[in-house]
């Protein structure tokens, strides 16, 4: 017999509350004294043998460090993603992690040739984190060229100019960015900062 919607939601919920009690190395115990439950009210909540009341759900996910929406949200029964190659001349990127996922940050994996047009730097706030995959990049960060080869990352300040190129044949990198970043380098629309005279 299939559970009604409100039944799974129920089970995915006690899930997660075990869950990350479990991964903070806490016992019912502990839980139950930081969000003011009994120790066996906690245990009938996780095993089901108690409805979850939501005046239970507010300190339990205070308690642990997450939100109401995060433990009642519904999973995706989809958990590949498929990512669709965006190209432009020289640049072309997969974006490997959804909207909503990593708290606003984005996922790409990105493959630079020397097609790519010759821009000025850019500058945005926030940080940028890529590795090299394959190849080397040469990563102009204001007056400075880094060569940065496979295997290796670099980090840095998008507050300094900085531009990510290929050296000696094509480069493919995996980067994360902040929101700013997604901006600046995902969103297509963003003009490069002209390198200071």
């Amino acid at each position: 017999m299939r559970m009604t919607q409100e039944e799974d939601l129920d089970q995915v919920v006690r899930h997660r509350i075990r869950s990350l009690r479990v991964a903070r190395g806490w016992s019912l115990d502990a839980l139950a004294a930081r969000c003011y439950l009994s120790p066996s009210t906690l245990s009938r909540i996780e095993t089901g043998h108690r409805r979850i009341a939501l005046d239970q759900l507010v300190p339990l996910a205070r308690a642990l460090g997450t939100t109401i929406d995060a433990l009642v949200e519904r999973d995706d029964d989809d958990v590949v993603i498929r990512p669709e190659p965006q190209s432009t001349p020289g640049l072309t990127t997969w974006l490997l992690s959804r909207e909503r996922d990593l708290n606003g940050l984005s996922v790409a994996k990105m493959r630079i040739t020397a097609e790519r047009p010759v821009e000025g730097p850019r500058v945005h706030p926030g940080r940028e984190w890529f590795t090299v995959l394959s190849g080397t990049v040469r990563l102009h960060l204001d007056d400075r060229v880094v060569l940065v080869h496979a295997g290796q990352a670099a980090e840095f300040s998008t507050m300094l100019p900085h531009a990510i190129l290929a050296h000696d044949g094509p480069v493919e990198i995996l980067s994360i960015f902040d929101r700013d970043g997604q901006r600046a380098h995902l969103a297509g629309d963003a003009r490069p900062t002209p390198p200071p005279a």
